[in-house]
């Protein structure tokens, strides 16, 4: 207890001398001027109800058009980034409300929402759930008669439950005990024991969810275009007389999928690259100092991922993209 008040008169000595501010552990400099931040959180709560919006508008449709049975995976990971965009709403509200936090329930408020923790574990949980359905794909295509023989339902349900554990204990485990708050400020995912720790949950978290996600979509999405590409040939040969439309489909699947690839792959890897160089620098630097602009932009980007994120599958599924289609025909008939 000596050592953590200690910590705190520390963290609280520096902040007052040095004039910086603390977010998600990020020791960030006030600097510029607070009407550029102000606008920045502003923004990121925009991306928050419009990615809102656009989860439950996908979800709806998969819903109106019969497909939540046949797709579960797809509506799992709608609902996880339905909930990380309403996380973000309500994050950035309380944080531009400004509340001074006081007793168990500001450290709570803290904890829960202002450190961000809800948010992380939704998007850590979406990026395995986007794992998970690439997987599933992949063994759907490569490995076709063992998927239909092995694979079940169960197994299906418990990788979702395993997508949200996973989340749940990066998240909570870690961020409950290493945030809390000094003179009525939230300081998320500050206080650590030492900086052994803190630089092995940044390690985990860049290999489990960057390296390893992005490893897998690389991996499942290149061998499944080699499996088109190998049925498009003995097709061809087998059916000579109608290898032309044969060709001409697969060359269509054989399309959609390097698409699908190209652009999951590449957008994963741009939107959350920039955030985890921060995070590096921001772990392995004894003293980081760093305009809290760059941590908001940072932010903005990954979180803009998660508006597009819904359409990437879910719009490939022509009663789906039937349903969305009749919506806003109809919306601007109305209009």
């Amino acid at each position: 207890m000596t050592e953590a008040n200690s910590s705190a008169s520390q963290l609280s000595f520096a902040m007052t001398s040095t004039g910086m501010t603390f977010t998600r552990g990020y020791t960030v400099s006030s600097s510029p001027p607070r009407g550029i931040e102000f606008y920045f959180q502003f923004a990121v709560l925009a991306i928050g109800v419009i990615g809102t919006a656009a989860n439950a508008l996908v979800l709806y449709a998969l819903v109106a058009s019969k497909q939540h049975k046949k797709n579960v995976l797809i509506v799992h990971q709608n609902a996880i980034e339905l909930f990380t965009s309403f996380c973000m709403i309500v994050i950035y509200i309380t944080r531009l409300c400004n509340i001074h936090l006081t007793g168990s329930v500001g450290y709570w408020l803290c904890a829960v929402i202002l450190s961000e923790c809800l948010s992380w574990c939704g998007t850590h949980a979406s990026a395995v759930n986007l794992a998970i359905i690439t997987v599933e794909r992949y063994l759907k295509v490569v490995y076709p008669a063992w998927s239909k023989n092995k694979l079940r339902s169960w197994m299906i349900y418990s990788a979702m439950a395993v997508a949200w554990m996973v989340s749940l204990i990066d998240s909570i485990a870690v961020g409950f005990p290493t945030s809390g708050v000094i003179d009525g400020v939230c300081y998320g995912y500050a206080f650590w024991k030492n900086q052994t720790g803190k630089v092995i949950f940044f390690i985990w978290n860049f290999l489990s969810f960057y390296v390893i996600i992005l490893f897998i979509f690389v991996f499942c999405y290149w061998r499944i275009l080699l499996a088109i590409r190998r049925q498009a040939r003995v097709m061809a040969n087998h059916a000579a007389s109608a290898s032309n439309a044969a060709q001409n489909q697969y060359n269509q699947i054989q399309s959609n999928v390097t698409k699908t690839m190209i652009y999951i792959s590449t957008c994963y890897a741009i939107s959350w690259l920039p955030t985890y160089i921060d995070y590096m620098i921001f772990t392995l630097h004894p003293n980081p100092t760093v305009y809290s602009i760059a941590y908001y932009g940072f932010i903005l980007l990954a979180y803009s991922y998660m508006c597009t994120n819904p359409f990437i599958y879910a719009t490939k599924l022509n009663p789906v993209r039937k349903v969305l289609l009749h919506l806003i025909l109809c919306k601007k008939t109305t209009d």
